[in-house]
């Protein structure tokens, strides 16, 4: 469950960075890929975070926690440069 609310939570992020962007510079091709470039960026950071959280706090092994990294990462840092490559 936790990780389900973390990947909502992803969704929700790249919302906002996609919200900044329309609203700071009128959702041009440029600023949708900068906002993307920034979320998949910082999204990584948050991911890792939660990764070594996983192992160092919570004791879970890397090789354990390491697939959730990938699916907490991935689903929405894939999703948001499938869209900017498909429609911006």
């Amino acid at each position: 469950m936790r990780t389900l609310i973390i990947v909502v939570i992803g969704f929700v992020t790249w919302g906002v960075c996609l919200g900044l962007a329309k609203l700071l510079a009128n959702a041009s091709a440029a600023s949708i890929s900068i906002a993307t470039t920034i979320f998949v960026v910082v999204w990584f950071l948050i991911a890792a975070l939660n990764l070594w959280m996983g192992v160092a706090r919570a004791g879970y092994a890397f090789t354990d926690e390491l697939p959730i990294f990938l699916l907490i990462f991935l689903l929405p840092a894939a999703a948001a440069i499938f869209v900017k490559w498909k429609f911006f």
